[in-house]
């Protein structure tokens, strides 16, 4: 399933008109506007084909200047970066090595993005 923001323009003395064809059209959901004649709407769609047959239904409402999807979010990719989050190491190497003492480990800003396990060796062979 895909989620879709749209915002959609139209000339201010159209608002009303606009915003009701919206609220009355299955293609989206409407959420609000403001006075400079921007509407804030959803789409879904099983892909991103539907979701562009949506917005082309929603681009010929009458005085709709322009409708732009902002925001996208897909279930699909959303499974894929939750599957890299679980399979990743949690907690750096060396936290759970019972062979470095605690006292030698240097903290410098940020244990992800560094081989500390290679750092602390390195520390004990200078030592």
């Amino acid at each position: 399933m895909n989620v879709s923001s749209i915002v959609v323009q139209c000339l201010p003395k159209f608002m009303d008109e606009v915003v009701e064809s919206l609220k009355n059209t299955p293609e989206c959901d409407y959420h609000f506007h403001d006075e400079k004649g921007r509407i804030i709407i959803t789409i879904e769609g099983e892909g991103v084909s539907e979701e562009l047959a949506k917005l082309s239904i929603i681009e010929k409402i009458p005085h709709v200047i322009a409708a732009d999807m902002q925001m996208a979010y897909s279930e699909d990719e959303l499974d894929e970066h939750m599957q890299i989050i679980n399979d990743a190491e949690v907690v750096p190497r060396m936290l759970n090595d019972d062979t470095i003492d605690a006292t030698d480990i240097v903290y410098n800003g940020d244990l992800k993005k560094k081989d500390l396990g290679a750092f602390a060796n390195q520390l004990k062979k200078q030592q």
